[in-house]
This record gives C-alpha cells, sequence and structure tokens, in this order.
C-alpha cells in the first residue's frame, strides 16, 4: 500500500502580508491592525523580535532626547528623505508610545533614552500582546522566497513561503517588506532578498557594514595585525578615556572623545562606530584610512610637551609617563606598538604622537559582525508612502532601506518611523483611513 504524497500548506489570503518580524514590521502591524485591517505577520525565526532582544541585552537604547534637528542630521545625506518621517514619529512620540504600553522612560547622562528597567523582553512582551488583541496574527518558520509568477487582480504578487510543511503562497492585497540588512543573520537578517528585489527592476545599493569595527593594517614582519604581546595581554580591555580624530573623502576633520575596546585584529566599539561609515568610505576609495588618537585628551599639548621633555633620571619612560601624565596600561602598550625606539626616546615625537597617535585601518569587520548595514532600498526606488515604484501594493521599511545612522537610538528610531510610515501607504494603497493613535 503505497502513502500518499504530502501536500503543501493551503494557500492563504489577507489584506496585509508583512514579511518580517522586526520592529519595523511590529510597528507596521500595529498601524494596521488598529484600523481594522487584517494583518498576517511571517518571520523565518521561532519568534519575533530576536535582534531588538539582543540590542536589549546591555540596555535597550530606544532613542536619543537631543533636539530633533541635530537627530534628524545624524541620517547624513538621507536625512531629507527621513525627516518628514520623523517629525510624524519623533523620539518624544516614541516615548510617548512605550508609555502607552506601560513603559516608563529616562535619559541617561549621554542623552540616550533607555526603559526605566533597561531591559527589552518586557516592551517585546506587552507590545505583542497588544497586537494579537488587534488580531494580528503570526506565522513563525515562514522563510520568504520571492513572488509567484501571477498577481490576482487587486493584489499585489503572490508570495512564496517556505514552512515547515512546504512551500506555501500568500496572496495579500497590499505587503510590507521589513526584513532587515544583512547583519546578524543568524537572528534572521541576512540580505537574501537582495537579488529578488533587482530581478522586479528595484534599484538597490549593495549591503555594507555599518557601525562596525575594523582591522588595523600589518604592524610587524609577522604581517599579523596587532603584535602577539598586545594581543595576549589587551585584547578585549577599553581604551579610555581618548579623543578620535578623523578626516573624510571631503576634507572634513571630526574630533570625538570617547571609548573603545582594543580586538584581536583591530578596534571596535561606541568611539568607532561613530566613525565607521566615513572610515569605511575612505578604506574603500584608498585601500586604507588612518585615525588619530589623542590618550591624553584632557591635558594640552603645552603640558604634554613638557613633561615629555622634563628629565627622568634613572626612571624608565614608562614609570615617567605614569607619574608625570598618569599613562599607562593600555595606553602605554599602544606607545610601543605603534612608535619605533627613536620616536620613543625623542620628546617632541613623543609628545606629537600622545595627542595625535596614528593607526591605520585596513579593512571594516565581515558585514555579518556589524551592528547594522548601509545599502539596500534606495530611497529613489520608492513614492513618499515608501511603495515600490516597480511594484505597486509593496512597501519597504526599516533597516533595509538604503540609510545608515550611528548608534545611540538613531537606527530603533528610524525603524519604527519608517515602519509607521509603510503602514500608513499601505492603508492609503487600500483606501482606508489612518487610524487614530495616541
Amino acid at each position: 500500500m503505497s502513502l500518499p504524497l504530502p501536500s503543501s500548506p493551503a494557500p492563504l489570503t489577507t489584506q496585509v502580508a508583512i514579511v518580517g518580524g522586526g520592529p519595523a514590521g511590529l510597528m507596521a502591524a500595529e498601524w494596521l491592525s488598529q484600523s481594522g485591517v487584517q494583518v498576517d505577520l511571517f518571520d523565518t525565526k521561532p519568534s519575533v523580535g530576536r535582534k531588538f532582544l539582543l540590542a536589549g541585552r546591555g540596555g535597550l537604547n530606544l532613542t536619543h532626547s537631543e533636539p530633533l534637528p541635530r537627530f534628524q542630521a545624524r541620517f547624513a545625506e538621507r536625512s531629507e528623505w527621513l525627516s518628514p518621517l520623523l517629525e510624524d514619529f519623533s523620539p518624544d512620540a516614541l516615548r510617548a508610545w512605550a508609555q502607552g504600553l506601560g513603559i516608563e522612560t529616562f535619559v541617561g547622562s549621554s542623552g540616550r533614552v533607555f526603559p526605566t528597567d533597561l531591559k527589552a523582553a518586557p516592551l517585546l512582551r506587552a507590545w505583542l500582546h497588544r497586537l494579537r488583541q488587534q488580531g494580528v496574527r503570526f506565522h513563525m518558520r515562514h522563510r520568504w522566497l520571492g513572488w509567484a509568477d501571477a498577481a490576482a487582480e487587486g493584489h499585489s504578487p503572490a508570495l512564496r513561503m517556505a514552512t515547515p510543511d512546504g512551500e506555501r503562497l500568500v496572496q495579500a492585497r497590499a505587503t510590507v517588506l521589513a526584513l532587515g540588512g544583512g547583519s546578524w543573520s543568524r537572528l534572521g537578517s541576512d540580505g537574501a532578498w537582495l537579488p529578488w528585489l533587482q530581478a522586479k527592476g528595484v534599484d538597490v545599493a549593495p549591503l555594507r557594514a555599518a557601525n562596525c569595527g575594523f582591522d588595523v593594517a600589518p604592524t610587524g614582519l609577522d604581517h599579523t595585525h596587532w603584535s602577539e604581546h598586545l594581543r595576549s595581554r589587551f585584547a578585549g580591555q577599553p581604551v579610555k578615556p581618548v579623543s578620535l580624530s578623523f578626516t573624510d573623502l571631503q576634507g572634513h576633520t571630526r574630533q570625538q572623545q570617547g571609548e573603545f575596546v582594543l580586538t584581536d585584529t583591530g578596534v571596535e566599539g561606541s568611539l568607532i562606530y561613530a566613525f565607521s561609515a566615513a572610515i569605511r568610505d575612505r578604506i574603500a576609495a584608498e585601500g586604507s584610512a588612518t585615525v588619530h588618537l589623542n590618550l591624553l585628551p584632557s591635558h594640552s599639548a603645552e603640558t604634554v610637551l613638557t613633561e615629555t621633555r622634563r628629565a627622568r633620571g634613572p626612571r624608565s619612560l614608562s614609570t615617567h609617563l605614569k607619574s608625570r601624565l598618569g599613562l599607562q596600561g593600555l595606553k602605554m602598550a599602544l606607545l610601543h606598538e605603534l612608535l619605533t625606539p627613536e620616536q620613543l626616546n625623542d620628546p617632541h615625537a613623543l609628545a606629537l604622537a600622545l595627542q595625535a597617535l596614528p593607526i591605520t585601518l585596513s579593512a571594516a569587520r565581515p558585514m555579518d559582525e556589524a551592528i547594522s548595514t548601509a545599502g539596500g532600498v534606495r530611497f529613489e526606488a520608492l513614492d513618499t508612502q515608501l511603495m515600490l515604484r516597480a511594484l505597486p501594493g509593496v512597501f519597504c521599511a526599516g533597516e533595509m532601506l538604503d540609510w545608515e545612522a550611528p548608534t545611540g537610538g538613531y537606527l530603533l528610531t528610524a525603524s519604527l518611523a519608517t515602519g509607521r510610515q509603510a503602514a500608513l501607504g499601505a492603508l492609503a494603497h487600500l483606501k482606508l483611513a489612518e487610524p487614530k493613535h495616541t
């Protein structure tokens, strides 16, 4: 007796299909479901919000409290496109939205905004509870495979979904794609969608690492990045406080104080991330990029030169710099790593290096290690409601759009704002009223 062949899951028909269960997709689901729209949300993982939860491990940075014009300017050349969306869903609106979920927030000393308990899980639980109450249907372990060949009248092209039970078609009147970029692929954002959109005539920029670490150029005869001594003793340790200066391809020099972390192969951390786009672009254009570190940002150049010129007698250089300038540990090790013996023993050269120590970076770390990615669907491929001009009824939101911003709450705020805008665009496409939202 032969067994029956397994059948594929039955096709699903809905008003709006959302592909991607990150912040942008969830926000789109919220605004759509408030209008009574039937929303079906699909995600390749067993649960939604995985990258969101990971981002909250060290304290969930929701947004930033700086004035809105300065906030909008953080998006550089894409600020013109994103500014109207950020006016409609501003950092203050985000805080009010979180409060509506029962999550109180506070402003930290850096201006960043956090939940009072610093955790992501309570916010996500409250959010998902509200979405389920509003009728959103969640379909986990559904991986998008692109589109079927034909579309029913009045619908966007049917979506092909790989499920544990076989391939399934999803027919929706409108689709919101919120697929993320190309970083942290184990959490679901792997950039596999790029060729499918390109095949449909969508203008897509290649994905690139953003808010990422960098490898240093080889420093020794063994062609390794750092010396074994530096790696074995100091990898994983922070360098602080320091001030970093860098000149971008346009000739603009910027300086910022903060801290970063020494890695086995180079550098990473918040101060590096603040310059990562400019560093990445210079490496792409010229093969390397050199940053300059002021290891003593609280000291004047005159003070540093006075102390390096001061006679030290029988004391070693390390002992002298520690007693006179407070320099020790990793900072002292970096001097020995990057300067020649002649420079170390020349008071003028040493003083210059203490306030402008050059570190040459040769490559960004792999994209999958980056906090976020640049590239994706260009805004020129979208209308003002984030609908693809090449695919009417298909909207895009979140990190899959071609924008980037530093860490500090900007990434999450823009993802939520674009999710909201895509939802409003879908409502307009369906000719439904915008929901009343507090």
